[in-house]
């Protein structure tokens, strides 16, 4: 399209056109030819405009997300609760616009929607919709920090439409869990850089270009010469670095499923559909509307944090990253041990503090016995009974998991131990795992003078052997 053309036709002159499609044509192509969102005045009664200047890309100043806020948008649909961010087509660092536009999505614009959920207490979760094929570097890990950063408040889970590679893979990474159909593909875990030499096709056309600069290093990797070995090598080691930076954070992401040396070993391999779980590069291939209605599920049992919980919010585990922290009931005793553990400010448990990550066992005691009255009488209501547990399950451990204490869920499933065991369980280890800690104790120095006994205790030893003889 010549958009420069269409604007010269479509603005500041007379046209013979109905007004519906004249509205039709401004709000569907005029924030494209113009650049800026195009508002019409007086409810598009008439064909009276006002030109929206775009909103800001500035990393430092923002603009993005207010510009949404002062007319009264949300920056992303909202479906019982959960966000869903759309991340498509070439990512690009500093795009002018939240979500996608002409095939591109702007790191700057998902980070928008990012911040707008983690701040916007009616958002319980949040859903990466993605199909991508990657995109740029620049801004990419920072933005998956901030995606694996929302974790600490709110559930991510990334749906996988067809395609989620480099890029868009790290972004994917970031979630607690990784969805995909039986055609879809994630990974590409490397970066690639393109040099073109058009050195040779210009000899042919009597073309010789001249490059007059100063510094060494100035033209290094131009277009118009071979490029050089030594130039090929830096170019080299700077992008095996871009790589294990990518490895990292998607180990980061994956904590527990994928290390930074699994990553690497994927040498950029895709993998579809079984063959990604099976290489831990995701977690379920399901239909991506079966898995979003489980996402529902999970979501409309979890309250909405307040601010305070919001602000006590700690940075993640290094090895056991809760999956989802959620808002607790005032007489929730898993909670409140989480409140009151002692050396562990912000809600967060250093790993040397704690150290129980032995699986759990099952109390013989601990075993379902619900009355016969109370057992469903269908496979739905069991199906349905099921799954509830497996839910309460899983937010335990996620929540054990900020205290240190390692929980396998699947196994407490497999075992028939009830939530309320589970919590029993989890709050003794924490006890038990504070005490310890509590505790020192040292051999006599063999240099310091040792300290006589106290009179109180010479006085009760002379008074209970007196009794002793008496």
């Amino acid at each position: 399209m010549l958009h420069a053309r269409i604007a010269a036709r479509a603005f500041n002159t007379p046209l013979l056109v109905e007004p519906s499609k004249a509205m039709a044509f401004l709000s569907g192509l005029g924030p494209r030819v113009l650049g800026r969102r195009v508002e019409m005045a007086n409810g598009g009664d008439g064909l009276e405009g006002t030109i929206v200047p775009p909103a800001r890309a500035s990393i430092l100043a923002g603009g993005m997300l207010d510009d949404y806020r002062q007319h009264g948008e949300a920056p992303y649909p909202v479906v019982d609760g959960i966000a869903v961010i759309e991340i498509s087509g070439v990512l690009i660092h500093r795009g002018a616009w939240i979500g996608q536009s002409s095939g591109q999505t702007s790191y700057e614009g998902i980070a928008a929607q990012i911040e707008a959920a983690a701040s916007d207490p009616t958002v319980r979760g949040v859903a990466l919709e993605i199909d991508s094929f990657g995109g740029e570097v620049a801004g990419v890990f920072d933005l998956a920090d901030r995606i694996r950063a929302l974790r600490r408040d709110k559930p991510v889970w990334a749906f996988v439409a067809e395609h989620a590679f480099s890029a868009g893979y790290a972004l994917a990474s970031q979630a607690d869990r990784i969805l995909l159909p039986r055609t879809g593909a994630v990974g590409s875990i490397g970066v690639v850089v393109m040099h073109a030499d058009l050195s040779g096709q210009l000899d042919q056309d009597g073309v010789r270009v001249t490059l007059i600069h100063s510094g060494s290093h100035k033209v290094d990797g131009n277009p118009y010469e071979p490029l050089p070995a030594d130039i090929r090598d830096d170019i080299q080691r700077e992008i095996d670095v871009l790589r294990f930076l990518f490895a990292e954070t998607v180990a980061a992401g994956r904590a527990g499923r994928l290390s930074q040396e699994a990553a690497l070993a994927t040498e950029a391999a895709a993998y579809r559909g079984a063959d990604a779980i099976a290489s831990g590069l995701a977690d379920e291939v399901t239909d991506l509307a079966r898995g979003f209605a489980s996402f529902r599920q999970i979501v409309a049992r979890t309250p909405t944090l307040s601010p305070t919980r919001t602000q006590r919010a700690s940075r993640p585990h290094p090895k056991q990253e809760a999956h989802m922290a959620t808002e607790h009931d005032q007489d929730d005793p898993l909670q409140d041990a989480i409140d009151e553990a002692p050396n562990a400010p912000d809600g967060e448990t250093d790993a040397e503090d704690v150290e129980l990550s032995a699986p759990v066992a099952a109390p013989a005691a601990s075993a379902p016995s619900a009355p016969a009255a109370a057992q469903p009488d269908n496979l739905a209501e069991l199906s349905a009974q099921f799954r509830e547990t497996a839910a309460e399950i899983a937010e335990i451990a996620a929540q054990a998991g900020r205290l240190g204490v390692a929980i396998d869920a699947a196994k407490a499933l497999r075992e028939g131990i009830t939530p309320e065991a589970l919590r029993r369980l989890v709050i003794e280890r924490a006890s038990a795992a504070a005490d310890a800690r509590d505790i020192v104790a040292a051999p006599p120095s063999p240099v310091l003078p040792q300290a006589k006994e106290s009179p109180i205790v010479a006085a009760a030893k002379r008074a209970a052997a007196a009794g002793a003889r008496a």
